[in-house]
């Protein structure tokens, strides 16, 4: 599988999973028995997730805007990035509702993004992806 397809398609993932740990948490961590509730820390997740995020997006777009130049969808990845990383570094200025609301954002942003080079590659039928997974 081509590296970009493949990079664009796990940055969707990871931001997607992003969105799902801001949702969802909360509902899983009542449900569940009181011990997961509290060795689950909460922010090395927040961590991980962006550790991961960050440079596989950031790659990604960076493919996409060298294979397509279409800087509107670079920009606006990148953008969405930033926000995700304020989220997670300003969570005691906003509290929990700015940080999710910001996380939801940002998270959406780059999955717009992410989805926007692949689009364009269908739409241009360029090499930088292979055709057997269009």
């Amino acid at each position: 599988m081509n590296i970009q397809l493949f990079t664009d398609k796990l940055a969707i993932s990871l931001s997607t999973i992003c969105v799902l740990h801001c949702l969802f948490m909360p509902s899983f961590l009542i449900l569940s028995s009181w011990f997961v509730s509290f060795s689950l820390n909460n922010e090395f997740v927040h961590y991980s997730i962006l550790f991961a995020a960050v440079p596989v997006s950031t790659y990604a777009l960076m493919k996409g805007y060298l294979n397509h130049e279409k800087l509107s969808y670079f920009l606006f990845g990148i953008s969405g990035l930033l926000v995700l990383v304020f989220a997670v570094l300003t969570t005691s200025i906003f509290g929990e509702i700015g940080e999710k609301s910001l996380t939801v954002l940002g998270s959406l942003f780059v999955i717009y993004a992410h989805y926007k080079n692949h689009q364009i590659c269908k739409e241009l039928d360029c090499d930088c992806h292979d055709s057997k997974a269009n």
